[in-house]
């Protein structure tokens, strides 16, 4: 009994310390909606696993198999498209946006003044006036740029993205498409499909990196 509890438990350590390198490092560091699920749904069937080996062997690694099928698929849909990775992932909310706390986009993501001070605090920022940014990412992580001397954050709004570009990126940027697509045409670029990513600065200016 003792050997067979074992032998299961070594096993199943096994098989999923595989699924999730398969899935990615990007799991390891960074947990979506989806990925919490996917890894709350392993750990259960893991648990069957090792309490019933001899019934379940199959029917714990077939679920984990078509979990892993699920993840891996929706990973690569969230790299061709940005609006379902969008929808699948969520995406940023500003939080503090140019030193201003936006208190609507706080109630629709139900976080509070006492998450965002316990976050600040947790980046040694003391004082709300010392924030020029600070963006809710889809994972939970409050990002927060302080000011310089300047007033500047040295924060980048993402305006292309795979090809694309971002409506979103921008409003924010006080930006319009026939600008940017100007900026890339004086830098020898003819469409921003031929763009991986373009970020602009506060100060306007534009990193570009190509496909």
């Amino acid at each position: 009994m003792i050997i067979q509890l074992v032998s299961a438990t070594f096993l199943t350590y096994v098989f999923v310390l595989l699924v999730f390198r398969l899935m990615g490092k990007r799991e390891i560091g960074e947990l979506s909606v989806m990925d919490l699920v996917v890894f709350i749904m392993i750990a259960e069937i893991a648990i069957i696993l090792i309490e019933e080996p001899a019934e379940s062997m199959v029917k714990a690694i077939v679920p984990m198999i078509t979990l892993l099928l699920i993840q891996r698929g929706s990973a690569l849909l969230s790299l061709k498209s940005e609006k379902f990775r969008q929808w699948f992932d969520g995406k940023p909310a500003f939080i503090i946006e140019d030193g201003k706390v936006n208190e609507k986009v706080m109630r629709e993501q139900r976080y509070n003044f006492n998450d965002l001070f316990v976050q600040l605090r947790e980046k040694g920022v003391q004082h709300l006036a010392d924030v020029s940014f600070a963006v809710l990412e889809p994972s939970g992580k409050l990002s927060v740029f302080e000011k310089d001397e300047q007033g500047n954050s040295g924060f980048a709004y993402l305006l292309i993205c795979d090809g694309k570009i971002l409506k979103d990126g921008l409003k924010k940027a006080s930006v319009t498409k026939e600008w940017l697509m100007n900026q890339l045409r004086d830098r020898g670029i003819m469409s921003e499909e031929d763009v991986s990513i373009c970020t602009i600065a506060e100060d306007k200016e534009l990193y570009i990196d190509r496909k």
